[in-house]
């Protein structure tokens, strides 16, 4: 008999899921196809987070989430995630990603300077049963191929591949060792290799420019694109309500109150930064923060970018200091109790994501408005890139599907226990059959909210 791996990195995650576990039983794997049924008012939920939000960037998140189906079904996550509570589910939980829909997925820059290919978003991160990651893919990978007027027969196969190709990795992950599967990614240059060698179309070179091109996206390329300079010094420029200087935002007789806040607040992000982190952090100097609007459904929530520069004008750093709230999935899974939910970002992405930026950590305190908020902070740009998905044709979804469905395995792996998922996920083709008629199904639900969300 074969001894099961010592206890690795993530064995605290199981171990915390594991408590968290329902105690009903699992379900049959066919059980997962099964729809929700007597839903919560999709709209009326979207509405609940509006109250939260900056209220005169709501109607430009409305105005983003109309444009289409997959539009809607990005900046949708807690409608999903209200559903997939009404559905049958495994009881095996791992700290999902909550959001892991195709243009969350991407490439980005490692601390060596590698490129890789993962998750790249962790809003929404919390313990959940593993297969809501699997179901929030799949179907946004028809959703996002009936966008692009492919078939319902293509949509299908391209969500089995993201099915089949989760339940691949995960099962070949129980044969790894817990070192092997903490340090296991996937390198850009097979991603690349792949996507070139399998597409031709002329859409499909976008996709591969796309990648590509996210080598040069750094704070050098933010500090181009997002500020204006007179030769001596750099500042945000001025484009309401998508970039906004912090001292257009504030009175004048508050602006001292403000800037000494900047900074207090940098100071305590500042202690969230590993020792070595903290020596660079120090070489450089604050210039500016400016309110930034990004996404589709980040879009109202607060965001801030900060300006640093070292020691010249051509060596900046570009931060992102990124509004936190609860998960969407903490309404409906109990798991750890989290007194700073930056903190609970960085964690999540800190756990399933293979490499983490440097400059990852988080902050909290009262913001413009005066209420107390959470933030976590990362590079803007660090070599971050997705893929076009609305320039993807039938072939290219579904390998990308698969890639994803390979990647997500892999993160889950890491964050949970990957010999229950692996023993459940099995051999055959039930699981990828459960989560393709699941995807396709939802793929109609969405269409169906989208309809009414537009006809407001």
């Amino acid at each position: 008999m074969s001894r099961r791996p010592a206890d690795g990195p993530a064995d605290g995650a199981r171990r915390s899921a594991a408590r968290g576990r329902s105690t009903r039983k699992r379900v049959e794997r066919s059980q997962l196809a099964r729809l929700p049924t007597d839903r919560s008012d999709p709209l009326a939920l979207l509405a609940s987070q509006d109250e939260q939000r900056l209220p005169e960037l709501v109607p430009l998140r409305r105005e983003r989430m109309a444009a289409s189906p997959f539009s809607f079904y990005r900046g949708a996550a807690l409608v999903m995630a209200d559903d997939l509570s009404r559905t049958p589910d495994s009881g095996i939980l791992v700290h999902a990603c909550g959001d892991a829909h195709l243009s969350n997925f991407g490439v980005y820059s490692t601390p060596e300077r590698n490129t890789a290919f993962d998750l790249n978003d962790f809003d929404e991160v919390h313990l959940a049963s593993f297969e809501w990651d699997v179901k929030r893919l799949a179907a946004s990978v028809v959703v996002a191929g009936r966008c692009n007027g492919i078939d319902d027969e293509r949509c299908a196969a391209a969500a089995a591949a993201a099915a089949r190709s989760y339940r691949t990795e995960m099962r070949t992950a129980a044969t790894r060792s817990n070192l092997d599967t903490w340090y296991m990614r996937i390198p850009i240059g097979e991603v690349l290799s792949e996507i070139g060698e399998k597409l031709d179309t002329s859409r499909a070179k976008s996709t591969v420019a796309a990648l590509r091109k996210a080598r040069d996206r750094n704070s050098a390329q933010a500090l181009r694109k997002l500020t204006v300079s007179d030769g001596t010094r750099a500042r945000f420029r001025s484009d309401p309500p998508l970039l906004e200087p912090i001292d257009d935002l504030v009175a004048p007789d508050r602006a001292a109150e403000i800037h000494r806040d900047i900074q207090r607040r940098f100071a305590d992000y500042r202690r969230t930064l590993d020792n070595d982190k903290r020596a660079l952090f120090d070489s450089f100097e604050l210039v500016e923060v400016a309110r930034k609007v990004v996404g589709v459904g980040s879009v109202g929530t607060r965001c801030f970018v900060a300006l640093f520069t070292g020691t010249q004008l051509g060596d900046p750093l570009v931060l992102q200091i990124k509004e936190a709230d609860r998960s969407v999935l903490s309404r409906y899974v109990k798991g750890p109790i989290h007194r700073n939910q930056g903190k609970r970002v960085v964690t999540g992405q800190r756990l399933l994501q293979a490499s983490s930026d440097i400059f990852l950590g988080w902050q909290s305190g009262p913001d413009l408005d005066g209420g107390s908020r959470d933030f976590y902070v990362r590079q803007l740009r660090d070599g971050k890139g997705s893929v076009v998905v609305e320039a993807l044709e039938p072939d290219g979804l579904e390998l990308y599907a698969g890639l994803c469905g390979r990647t997500l395995a892999i993160a889950h792996a890491r964050a949970g226990d990957r010999f229950a998922i692996a023993g459940y996920v099995g051999k055959g083709s039930a699981f990828v059959d459960a989560i393709t008629r699941f995807a396709m199904g939802y793929a109609d639900l969405t269409e169906r909210d989208h309809a009414r969300f537009t006809a407001r």
